[in-house]
């Protein structure tokens, strides 16, 4: 069971500034922007894969913005079957 990534530790996970990569949100500490973590899963790569292309981020980062997205997901589902 995973825990929920909450707002507090989501923004330890990323950053975003308009002086970066044209205000793209990366992985904290990091240019390396979130998306192309979904980029990289949607192409059919692994996690390993991604960590192997992109070594300034940490295992735990990667995993806790996937649980956040996955959380998002839920309520979005939940929001959506009790309104209609």
């Amino acid at each position: 069971m995973t825990k929920m990534v909450s707002m507090q530790s989501l923004q330890e996970l990323v950053w975003i500034s308009p002086d970066r990569l044209s205000g793209a949100l990366c992985f904290r500490g990091t240019r390396v922007p979130i998306s192309l973590l979904f980029e990289y899963l949607e192409a059919g790569e692994s996690l390993d894969e991604f960590l192997r292309g992109f070594p300034t981020v940490r295992r735990e980062q990667a995993v806790g913005i996937l649980q956040w997205a996955a959380e998002c997901l839920k309520v979005k589902l939940n929001d959506a079957s009790s309104s209609g």
